[in-house]
Order: C-alpha cells, then sequence, then structure tokens
C-alpha cells in the first residue's frame, strides 16, 4: 500500500529537484492538472498509470523509491549530481532576441509594393434591380 502523505513528500521532493510546478509537471508527463493537485491535496491516490508516466518521462525516479521510499532519489546509476537542478538558466543570454545596432545596420527594409488593378471589367450585359416588394426591373444597355 502506498502511504499517500509520503508519497505527496515524494511528490513535491521531485518537483522542488526539476524546478517545476505542479501545472507544468501534469503537463510533461501527460496528465490533467486537476488530477495532479487532487494528489498533492490528498484527495486522490495515484493510479498505476501516473507512477508510470513519471518513471518514464524522468528516468532518475526509482519506481520502488516513489511508490513505497526505499531506493535513492535520484538513481545513483544515472545521476551523482544529487540535488543539483536539471535546468540551468546561465548559459541562456538576457538579451536573446535583441540586435546589436552594428547587425541591425545590415537590415534593409522595403516598403510594402501596393499593387494597382486594373479596374476594367468588361461589357456590363445587363442591370437588374430588386425591390422590396418583391419586383425587380432589368436594364440592359443598348
Amino acid at each position: 500500500m502506498v502511504n499517500i502523505e509520503e508519497f505527496i513528500k515524494r511528490l513535491e521532493k521531485l518537483l522542488d529537484y526539476y524546478g517545476l510546478t505542479a501545472s507544468s509537471f501534469a503537463d510533461k508527463i501527460g496528465v490533467q492538472r486537476s488530477s495532479m493537485s487532487h494528489l498533492l491535496s490528498g484527495r486522490n491516490k495515484p493510479s498505476l498509470d501516473f507512477i508510470l508516466k513519471i518513471t518514464e518521462f524522468f528516468p532518475e525516479v526509482d519506481l520502488y523509491w516513489i511508490l513505497n521510499g526505499k531506493g535513492n532519489f535520484p538513481k545513483s546509476d544515472i545521476s551523482e549530481k544529487q540535488n543539483e537542478p536539471v535546468l540551468r538558466m546561465e548559459n541562456i543570454p538576457n538579451d536573446l532576441f535583441r540586435t546589436s545596432s552594428a547587425e541591425g545596420s545590415d537590415l534593409k527594409t522595403e516598403s510594402p509594393k501596393t499593387e494597382q488593378k486594373s479596374s476594367y471589367i468588361g461589357n456590363v450585359e445587363k442591370i437588374v434591380m430588386f425591390y422590396s416588394n418583391g419586383t425587380f426591373k432589368e436594364y440592359k444597355p443598348e
């Protein structure tokens, strides 16, 4: 049997380790956000499908550890760096989408060209006018 309070603690440890919110964790493993919320509140117990999705998307998670608390997290043979977040922000530049003035000077901007289409439609064959009382008049050029 899974002790739900202990399972919640292990699940929260997973969230902290990967630096994820409950909703982003749910999205990552492909479950509904509400099911994640119900698990963390203790309302529901984890399903086998939920446990298997965790171990599928996060191979560092030991099946026995997530279920009973026995074993290690993360698995020692996969990751020897314990308590180090997987995602690092140090390699991402702050101005990712900005261009320097030197790079910007090479860019040429073109003004949009408007095409004028010929307004020649052809010869008018007939004009029909419809009236609100259901009648109509037809005009034909001579």
